[in-house]
Order: C-alpha cells, then sequence, then structure tokens
C-alpha cells in the first residue's frame, strides 16, 4: 500500500545513487544533474557528462535553473526560477522506482518553452503526477537560455542548448530503465520554444535514434540563420563593449550579460509613434524579425533548415502530433483594443506587411471580425498555424495528426498562448490555472487531450485520423471536441 511506504525511494543512477520522495502512489526525484555546471571555462562550452558522486544524492527539491528572473506575477505559466550553479538537470517522475522490468513503462520526456530566453522545469504545471497515474515514467529538462544557451559566440560551440537538450535525452536513455521507464519508448514533447525543440530535434541527423515520438504543442518553426546571429552577436557586444567572441563575452557576468539582451529586446521607448504603430508594435516585431534567440541554422549540428530536413526524410519514420491553439498571440492586442478597431482591417494586416491577393483572401476568409480579434488570429496563423501545415506538407508520406485547442477561455474570451498546458498535463487544479482557464475549466476537456497525449506516448496513437490529403482530418479540443475536415483551412490562405 502506498501509505505503507516509509523509506524513501533510492536508484542507482550511471553516476550515482539518488533519493526521492513518494506522493501517493508515485516517486519524484528532482533535481539530478545530468552535466557539470556551466560555469567558468565551461560557460559556453559543450555540456560536459556529470561525473560520479559519492554516497546518496538528495532528489527531493527542484534544482538550480537557468531561467535568474524573479517569477512574474503576469506570467501565464508558474515557472520558478532557482538559485544556484548547478542548472542542468532532470525531474523524473515514476510510478514504478526500484522495481524496474524487462519492458518497462513508456516515457514522456518534456521540454519547457519561454521564447529560449526563459521558463523552468520546475514548474508544478509540469509535474508527471497524472502521467504516473496513467502508466507513462515523465521527465522534465533544463537547457541553457538566451545569449548563454544560444547566442553566436567566435570560437565557442553554437547550438549550446541544443546540445544540452540532446544530452538529456542521452541521460534517458542510459537511466530511465532503473527508473522503471523503457528508453526504447521515448516520447519528446513541449510547447512553444519547447513546441519548436521537439520539431527541431526531429529533423536533426545527430537526434535521431534518442526518442521514438513526438509531440509539438503550439511550436514554430526554428529558422535563425547563421549571418542573423552572427549580427545579433555583433550588436549585443557593441551595447556591452566588449568584443563579439568567446573572450568579449565570458568578460560579462552571467547578469549583465542578461541586462544587455532584455535592452535589445525592449528596443526603442515608442516616442513618436501614432497609438495605431504602438498598438501594432509587439505583432510587427514578431511577424517581421521573428525570434533572435533560439536554434541557429548552423551547418554543423542543425545543418540544414528544419522543412528541408523532413523533405529529406530525417525523422519520417518518427510519428509525430502537432498543433496550436486558436487564439495563440490574441494577448498581444487585448491592451490594444481601441486603437485597433478605430481602423480597418485591411489597413492593420497591411501595416503588418499583408498585401495583395492573400491580404483578399485573409480578409475574405475572416468577414465580420473586428481588427483588434483579427491580427490577434493574423499573428497566431502567421507564426504558429500555418507552421504545422508547412510541417505536414514537409513530412509528406510521414506518420503525424494535427489537432486543434479551441475551448476559449472565460479569463480571455480566448484560446490563449498556453492555455492548453494544464489541460494536456490534467492538473486543472494547480496553480494559476483559474487565473488562465477560469475557476471551472472543463475536466472533461482534460480528460480527452490528456486521454490522447497518453495513447500517443504509450501506443503510438492520439486516437484521431492520420493527417492525409484530401481530407486533412483535425482533431478540434472544445466542449464538445469534434474530428474536422481541413480544420486549418482559414489558414492555408497565408501559403497558397
Amino acid at each position: 500500500m502506498d501509505d505503507e511506504r516509509t523509506a524513501a525511494p533510492e536508484v542507482m543512477t550511471a553516476a550515482g545513487r539518488v533519493r526521492g520522495s513518494w506522493r501517493g502512489g508515485s516517486a519524484a526525484f528532482l533535481g539530478i544533474p545530468f552535466a557539470e555546471p556551466p560555469i567558468g571555462t565551461r560557460r559556453f562550452a559543450a555540456p560536459q557528462p556529470k561525473g560520479h558522486w559519492p554516497g546518496v544524492l538528495d532528489a527531493t527539491a527542484y534544482g538550480p535553473t537557468p531561467q535568474r528572473q524573479a517569477l512574474s506575477a503576469t506570467t501565464l505559466i508558474p515557472e520558478p526560477s532557482v538559485p544556484g550553479e548547478s542548472t542542468l538537470n532532470v525531474n523524473v517522475f515514476t510510478p514504478n522506482p526500484e522495481r524496474p522490468t524487462d519492458t518497462g513503462l513508456p516515457v514522456l520526456v518534456w521540454i519547457h518553452g519561454g521564447g529560449f530566453v526563459a521558463g523552468s522545469p520546475a514548474s508544478p504545471w509540469y509535474d508527471g503526477r497524472s502521467f504516473n497515474r496513467d502508466g507513462v515514467v515523465t521527465v522534465t529538462v533544463s537547457y541553457r537560455l538566451g545569449f548563454d544557451g544560444f547566442g553566436w559566440i567566435e570560437g565557442a560551440p553554437q547550438n549550446r542548448g541544443v546540445l544540452d537538450w540532446l544530452l538529456a535525452l542521452r541521460w534517458v536513455q542510459d537511466n530511465i530503465a532503473a527508473f522503471g521507464g523503457d528508453p526504447s519508448r521515448v516520447t519528446i514533447a513541449g510547447q512553444s520554444a519547447g513546441g519548436a525543440a521537439v520539431l527541431t530535434l526531429l529533423g536533426m541527423p545527430a537526434a535521431q535514434g534518442l526518442f521514438s515520438g513526438a509531440w509539438s504543442l503550439s511550436g514554430l518553426v526554428p529558422g535563425i540563420t547563421a549571418v542573423a546571429a552572427q549580427r545579433y552577436a555583433v550588436r549585443l557586444a557593441a551595447a556591452a563593449g566588449v568584443t563579439a567572441d568567446r573572450a568579449g563575452f565570458a568578460s560579462l557576468e552571467e547578469t549583465e550579460l542578461l541586462a544587455h539582451q532584455d535592452a535589445l529586446a525592449a528596443g526603442g521607448d515608442g516616442e513618436g509613434r501614432s497609438p495605431l504603430d504602438e498598438a501594432l508594435s509587439p505583432a510587427r516585431d514578431l511577424v517581421t524579425e521573428g525570434l533572435r534567440l533560439g536554434p541557429v541554422i548552423d551547418g554543423e549540428l542543425v545543418p540544414t533548415p528544419t522543412l528541408d530536413a523532413y523533405r529529406a526524410g530525417v525523422g519520417s519514420d518518427v510519428p509525430l502530433v502537432l498543433g496550436a491553439t486558436d487564439d495563440e498571440f490574441s494577448l498581444l492586442v487585448h491592451g490594444a483594443r481601441e486603437p485597433l478597431d478605430a481602423v480597418s482591417g485591411s489597413d492593420a494586416l497591411a501595416a503588418l506587411g499583408l498585401a495583395g491577393p492573400t491580404l483578399d483572401a485573409y480578409l475574405a476568409a475572416h468577414a465580420d471580425v473586428a481588427t483588434s480579434d483579427l491580427v490577434g488570429r493574423y499573428v497566431t496563423d502567421r507564426l504558429f498555424r500555418s507552421a504545422t501545415l508547412e510541417v505536414l506538407a514537409a513530412r509528406a508520406g510521414a506518420r503525424s495528426w494535427l489537432y486543434r485547442f479551441a475551448w476559449p477561455s472565460p479569463a480571455f474570451g480566448d484560446a490563449v498562448h498556453c492555455l492548453d498546458v494544464p489541460f494536456w498535463f490534467d492538473c486543472l487544479d494547480s496553480e494559476r490555472v483559474a487565473q488562465v482557464a477560469g475557476p471551472t475549466p472543463p475536466q472533461a476537456l482534460a480528460d480527452e487531450i490528456h486521454g490522447a497525449a497518453v495513447g500517443f506516448v504509450a501506443d503510438g496513437d492520439p486516437g484521431w485520423p492520420l493527417w492525409s490529403e484530401p481530407q486533412r482530418p483535425t482533431r478540434v479540443f472544445d466542449t464538445p471536441s469534434v474530428i474536422e475536415s481541413d480544420g486549418y483551412a482559414d489558414t492555408r490562405s497565408l501559403l497558397e
């Protein structure tokens, strides 16, 4: 019986023994280092596997996080920062420690989001308790963020955050059997930047064989070129007054580098801009400039653009589920409805660079929509929903499933970015969920999408038809949920 378990669970990993804690029917092992602390000479280096430790490592509290900022009251997902130097850790949640079997349980590896500059694996939303209840071992991983993880640095390996993902996945291959998991049945999943990480790994030759399934929630398709990354590095170095190389950036304390990074992200003060320009500024920055930091096409670790890799067949043997919420970035315009609704949708979208027949087709597909809602939907379509269609086209013939999360939160009136996460993890009673999903989010919807995730991780099938032409079946998670034909039809005009 669970309540008869008095001794803390212990597991032997390749680097030493770890002691976790029981939580009812499962156990948690938190803050297990998979790499040496990325400090000193290791700061801008490839991650070094964690060496052996003596005795038993206490794994009852989350380890230090690469995210350094204090948790913001406006952050949708509660992702706390934990101070300390040993920031490259995994957290393992398992229903079956100490009793590994020959077959083992399916494994979910979660990569958090945060635009590659923020986020934390210590979120209560990412607790694997519900997946454990359903027979899935769950692992959450950390990785270096911002310029330390993804900035272009001459004289250092590029894509250090990506290298962190790879080492964490290798740690899972080497150690998860000891926690009751099956290393041959590993599904990677993530949301937002985490979803983009999934899509990146799926198209990387170096990542093949480290996982057998992939689920991308609201994932972008990263495409930062080496030239763009180098230009950003030069700008950051100039702002900091250092040389744009390893020695120059290493001369800056982590807090100094973060301050300059944040200042560049903030841009100008907006002085002299019209109310419309001010209202459109966040959307325009995303649409025209995209991400400044993230996986870079470096010609080595990420040798080609992700979509090109898919077209060449990389990852085609790995089943993929992908989708987005209906109103990912409508939050960008929630505080600017008045100046946006004072102009036509045509003028607002033209200011975002949409023109010609594509503009006409998009307006026709969204007739009678207020301008503020139209701008939010366009950013969602441009960055997220169109990316899903491009991925499906590039993976033609590979096993893929498409969905939409369409349930509108009563807290926002839309199916906003991050809203689907507590449903996917089935943690509707967790901290801050009511702020995002309202006081009474529908448990039946969580049962559906969490059940689809469990089905995919365990059996390779989320429970609705595979994507195929010309039907284009799309699972629409809502109350009630349905299966639609061509559920992203109104997005398609941006790609034709």
